[in-house]
């Protein structure tokens, strides 16, 4: 790794450890999303190394984001069961190699990035 690439590291490692949660939560919907558009461009090219790649860490960051949710919540279950049902769907869709599945799951997680966007803002605001 060159110094540039060290460094472009270090800010990122920075950035997510000085993160509010809500900021963490953001920048997980956002690198969902952006897993799973890549994804589904690496299919669509018949990249399957990458597609694979890039689905395999969408799955992870749902599997994080279904572990950070408590019961206390009324919302969290259905939550747990649509971050299920996207994990069966994306290794599907990665399996059976379908770039279609794949932009589905990306057409579920845009608004839920968004919501969760405008929440993060709504709750940064209260604290101003």
């Amino acid at each position: 790794m060159n110094a540039a690439a060290k460094a472009q590291q270090r800010y990122r490692d920075d950035a997510v450890l000085s993160a509010t949660p809500e900021r963490l939560v953001t920048m997980l919907y956002d690198r969902l999303l952006l897993d799973i558009q890549r994804g589904e461009a690496a299919q669509r090219g018949e990249d399957w190394a990458t597609a694979n790649a890039n689905l395999q860490h969408a799955q992870a960051i749902i599997a994080e984001l279904s572990a950070s949710l408590t019961d206390v919540w009324d919302g969290s279950a259905g939550l747990r069961a649509l971050y299920t049902f996207l994990t069966r769907t994306l290794i599907g869709a990665n399996v059976a190699r379908d770039a279609d599945r794949t932009r589905a799951c990306g057409e579920i997680v845009a608004p839920l990035r968004d919501a969760w966007h405008a929440a993060a803002a709504t709750t940064a605001g209260r604290a101003s």
